[in-house]
């Protein structure tokens, strides 16, 4: 399982402020194999408030908190470990809507990025804004995909 470190810069403490938190993430899961989801921060309100926040539960398919946000971290395994296979023609068997507004960069590897239409191919550095429609991640390299994601509750 993956070393996610995360440090949480919070408030003050006589005046100055301060790292509250500086620890490796606890809520790291694999929905599927080397699959790595970490929903490492959530705000559950409108403007967000400062305080802490309760951790959520990881789920393979995101469900934003009601005027709330995920900052979401996620290692892509090439497809043939995960055993995918996506007969042309056919929607890849991963595609799936989320009720945000998304922004996506990809840190490293690379990754396709598809819709109901089309697809395109993602490097290191790009970014994607999604915003509440079907799609899907297809990583056809030898090599992870690594992505930071911040989802928006949206209408």
């Amino acid at each position: 399982m993956n070393t996610i470190p995360r440090r949480i810069v919070t408030g003050t403490q006589a005046g100055k402020s301060f790292i509250q938190m500086d620890a490796l993430v606890d809520n790291v899961s694999e929905h599927f194999p080397n699959l790595i989801i970490s929903d490492i921060w959530q705000t559950s309100q409108m403007p967000a408030k400062f305080e802490q926040e309760n951790p959520i539960e990881n789920s393979a398919i995101p469900q934003v908190i009601k005027n709330g946000t995920y900052f979401r971290y996620v290692q892509i395994p090439p497809d043939k470990e995960l055993g995918i296979e996506a007969p042309v023609g056919q929607p890849h068997p991963l595609m799936h809507q989320t009720t945000s507004l998304d922004y996506i960069v990809i840190l490293s590897g690379e990754i396709y990025l598809i819709t109901d239409t089309e697809e395109t191919k993602l490097y290191a550095g790009d970014i994607v804004i999604q915003r509440g429609t079907n799609h899907a991640w297809s990583n056809r390299s030898d090599h992870m995909c690594l992505q930071l994601a911040i989802l928006i509750d949206a209408q």
